[in-house]
């Protein structure tokens, strides 16, 4: 209205109202302004409207709105549509009568209820009032209780010092009477050494139990590796008649093998057996529990390397081979963990030290 007309603000609602109505009569802006604006307003509803293609199928989407309690832009939708009839404005006209009836009788029962919860809201506000005062009494009692009890406890306590005091007078007299008796004491150091024996019995039980333990674990430990003690006993023999022909000096002595994986019960025997050419004894698990870092440092510092190739990780087993070809180190590749091919391994490396052999690597 205040785009097209003059004099709305000075204008009462109704009266704003009664001037619109009339204006859409006729084509003018300020109908053409409505138009457009309850064309925006409701386009959702028009364009679900527009899907009706009789005058049946309109009447059940604008009695569906009604039933939804959503009128607003199903009435301008059904009013607007070219389905719409006489007979079925008349029917929506009549709709919107008695919604507006309805809804004042709405307003005045939400008007009574709002009057009824504010008269239900002052008395509770009172009801909650005289709920904080007897709180605040009740806490008010409950302190004054409290510091009467401060009061019991520190009485309390005074006692309780008095009577400790007198307890540990009485516990001194009792010492005092007590090593003065001979016999007593005499009776109190058999007691003593009875609980040490006591003591010493269960010590002597769980030695025991313990060396039973450990002998359990050392008769499975013989039997898994007596097979090979045949084999390390050739071993060491091989060994020790190839340093027998051959002079340690000018091949091994002195320096330092490395051996790469192999199994943990074996390490010992593995540096008897390279102990025994001369040389100075290198290991590494291949990663299983030493540090995979280590691995680049101790291949580094040998001289040769022997690779256990039946028990060593991948990655251990590609990085020994790959810097043993980078650097040119000497490498023995061995597939049996067992003692007796580490001892080939060595006696190999002997006999082609003493023939004069060049190669490298022995892959």
């Amino acid at each position: 209205m205040s785009k097209v007309m003059k004099g709305v603000d000075s204008a009462s609602d109704y009266e704003i109202h009664l001037g619109a109505v009339n204006e859409c009569l006729r084509r003018n802006p300020l109908s053409e302004l409505l138009q457009k604006e309850l064309e925006n307003r409701y386009s959702l509803k028009i364009q679900l409207f527009k899907l009706a293609r009789s005058t049946d199928h309109l009447a059940s989407l604008w009695m569906e709105a009604v039933n939804q309690g959503d009128v607003s832009g199903a009435f301008w939708a059904t009013l607007t549509h070219p389905r719409c009839d006489e007979g079925l404005q008349e029917m929506v006209l009549q709709d919107m009568h008695m919604i507006q009836h309805h809804a004042g009788a709405a307003v005045t029962v939400d008007i009574k209820k709002f009057n009824s919860l504010s008269q239900d809201y002052l008395t509770l506000e009172r009801e909650h009032a005289k709920s904080q005062e007897r709180h605040a009494r009740a806490i008010s009692d409950k302190v004054q209780e409290i510091e009467q009890l401060h009061s019991r406890i520190d009485e309390l306590r005074a006692v309780n010092v008095a009577t400790n005091i007198r307890l540990e007078s009485i516990t001194n007299e009792f010492l005092e009477l007590k090593s003065s008796i001979q016999e007593f004491e005499s009776f109190n150091h058999l007691l003593r050494k009875i609980e040490n024996l006591e003591l010493r019995q269960l010590e002597l039980d769980a030695n025991n139990a313990k060396l039973k333990k450990d002998l359990q674990v050392a008769e499975k430990t013989i039997n898994s590796y007596s097979v090979s003690a045949n084999d390390q006993v050739n071993a060491v023999t091989a060994i020790a008649q190839a340093v027998d022909t051959y002079p340690i000096e000018f091949y091994l002595k002195g320096k330092a093998v490395l051996c790469v994986g192999g199994r943990s019960g074996n390490v010992a025997n593995y540096r008897e057996v390279v102990e025994r050419v001369g040389a100075n004894f290198l290991h590494h698990d291949g990663g299983l529990e030493d540090n995979y870092s280590i691995l680049d440092a101790n291949l580094s510092a040998a001289d040769l390397v022997i690779c256990q190739t039946g028990c060593i990780s991948h990655n251990s087993y590609w990085k020994v081979k790959d810097f043993c070809k980078r650097t040119g180190k000497r490498c023995v590749f061995v597939e049996n963990p067992g003692v007796s091919s580490l001892a080939r391994g060595l006696q190999k490396v002997i006999n082609e030290e003493s023939e004069g052999l060049t190669t490298q690597n022995i892959f």
